[in-house]
């Protein structure tokens, strides 16, 4: 049995690494006593698949991992009883049976959706004159480093869409701002693959400071007969029931 699991990252758990957050899932699993799968050899390793990882201190309402199990389970309870075992922020909001022979989460994401709050001292007429040059521009270079070369790569395809608002993303990701003047969100929609953009290198196209913006995934895209779709789409708002009551002052658990 192979099962797709969509899971949201949120809070101040939100520092820790992607590395470290497979770690608080494979923990779960022995408290849950999910019959996961492993491989052969001297090491033996969960046989679990992870999405594209998220760069550590941002916010995700649409994290996702594949395991694999030896035997069958109800598929419906594995979301409350992964999330018990989980520490507070990481939250499994749903779970599917998958075919065996479906395409891992790391070839089939094509593109994500970002939100960025930046810091409130920086103008919404300011934010949309950056988007509006960027959107127009033949090309968009940025330095980047391969194989310990600098070179100049045009980002300018990788944004697929792009728009300022003058509203909060809300939640921990979002830098503080005054009651005054609300922060502004960049709505971005940004391609994985072709040497794909990372959110914190548009945000330095644009001017704008990384280390002062807010990021949250709210989405991540594959594509099916030219239809963009989510790998496991959620029945209702991500802020009902169970991670929103533990993000407001739920109980904690130990990592």
């Amino acid at each position: 049995m192979r099962l797709r699991v969509r899971f949201s990252k949120l809070g101040k758990v939100r520092w820790i690494s992607h590395r470290d957050v497979a770690r608080c899932l494979e923990r779960a699993f022995r408290r849950v006593d999910l019959p996961v799968a492993y491989s052969g050899g001297f090491s033996p390793r969960p046989k679990v698949s992870f999405g594209l990882a998220l760069p550590t201190g941002a916010e995700s309402e649409a994290e996702y991992f594949d395991v694999q199990l030896v035997s069958e389970i109800d598929v419906d309870a594995l979301p409350a009883r992964l999330s018990a075992a989980l520490p507070v922020g990481i939250d499994v909001q749903a779970a599917v049976p998958i075919d065996d022979r479906a395409g891992s989460l790391q070839e089939e994401v094509v593109a994500c959706r970002w939100e960025l709050s930046v810091r409130s001292d920086t103008s919404l007429e300011t934010v949309r004159a950056r988007v509006d040059e960027a959107l127009s521009a033949s090309e968009l270079l940025v330095n980047r480093e391969r194989k310990g070369v600098v070179v100049n790569d045009d980002i300018r395809p990788a944004i697929l869409s792009l728009e300022a608002l003058e509203t909060a993303v809300g939640g921990s990701g979002v830098v503080s701002a005054s009651a005054e003047k609300p922060p502004v969100t960049l709505a971005a929609v940004l391609a994985t693959t072709n040497r794909g953009l990372r959110p914190a290198e548009l945000a330095a196209a644009l001017g704008l400071d990384p280390a002062y913006v807010g990021l949250r995934r709210t989405h991540q895209w594959i594509e099916r007969d030219g239809a963009r779709i989510e790998p496991l789409a959620l029945a209702g708002p991500l802020s009902a029931g169970l991670a929103a009551e533990r993000l407001n002052g739920g109980q904690r658990r130990a990592g």
